[in-house]
Formats: C-alpha cells, structure tokens, sequence
C-alpha cells in the first residue's frame, strides 16, 4: 500500500502543479511539440472505460479539496492521507485509489499525445523522437543546452512507453473539454 501512495501521492501532486500543461507526469525540461510529457515505466497502461474517464473527471473537485494535503505529502507515506484518497476514489466509483490512480496516469498518456492545435494524437514516443530531431538540426541552440536538451529527450524517449490501448485515445478526445474543466 505504501508503493502505491508513495506513486499516487506524486501523480496527484503533479496533477495540481502542472496538469493543464503536461497532466499527472510532470513535464519534460524542453517543450515538446505536442507538450508530449514522458512517461515512466511504473506505469500500469489499462483499456479505460468511459465510466472510468466520467468518474475520473467528477472526483477532480474532491482531489482539488485536499490539494495542498497532497502537495505537503510529497514523496512520504501518509496512512490519514492515504485513506482520504482511497475514500474519495470509493466515492467517485473506484474500488480504490490505485484504480482512480491508474486511470489518471492512462488518461495523461493521451492527453500528452493530443495536439494542442489539431487535437490529433501522436503517439509521445514518436512525438519526443521528432523533438529530438528538431534539436540536433537546430543550430541557433547553445551547444550546451543543446547537449543537455538531447540527453533530457534521450532519456525520454528510453522511459516513454508506447501507448498500448489506442482505444483509449478517442475516449479521451470524446471527453477532452471536461477533463481540462475539470482540471481547472
């Protein structure tokens, strides 16, 4: 239960620091393209529902009450906190925070691959390769940052899984306008 709050207590952390730009991972340094944010390997992809994405967006308010909880929490464990959040997943149709937890990350896998302008998906692997692309090509770039900026995407690219259910991406783009509402 304490890797499961440690991993939760970050998401839901970076949810309220960063979620209407990056959502739920937290933002690479350099803007990608498609603000594609890197995903770690800890992530449990699932196929979500549209129940799982409705509930997700209505437990934001409930999330949004304890924020500065959450934030203060950082990366310990917080058995009162952890309970709080369990409580609010139950009350929102999860069986428990992992679940809700879960389907964030899912969600944020999605909607770092949306672009902005089209709302069409790239996949944040490719996304993140093209960025690293437009880096090595660039040479108004420092060569110091650009070093820096090539190792960064290197990286991300390596802890960026592909998305493995792409049914997931027309959920997400069907409910788009209420999760970033919500996400307010």
């Amino acid at each position: 239960m304490a890797i499961i709050a440690h991993r939760g207590f970050r998401r839901i952390g970076l949810c309220f620091s960063s979620i209407c730009i990056g959502l739920w991972l937290g933002l690479l340094g350099a803007a990608a393209q498609n603000s594609a944010a890197p995903v770690t390997t800890d992530v449990k992809q699932i196929q979500l529902t549209e129940a799982q994405v409705k509930n997700f967006i209505k437990a934001q308010s409930d999330l949004a009450g304890i924020a500065s909880k959450i934030q203060s929490a950082g990366e310990k464990a917080d058995p009162a906190l952890q309970t709080e959040l369990d409580a609010i997943a139950t009350k929102h149709g999860f069986p428990t925070f992992a679940e809700l937890d879960d389907v964030a990350a899912n969600i944020s896998i999605v909607m770092a691959g949306l672009d902005s302008a089209s709302g069409n998906f790239v996949d944040p692997v490719e996304a993140l390769q093209k960025e690293l692309d437009d880096v090595k090509k660039d040479d108004s770039i420092p060569e110091a940052d650009k070093k820096q900026l090539v190792e960064e995407l290197t990286e991300a690219i390596k802890t960026t899984p592909p998305l493995q259910y792409k049914e997931n991406i027309d959920i997400v783009k069907a409910n788009r306008a209420d999760i970033e509402k919500a996400l307010q």
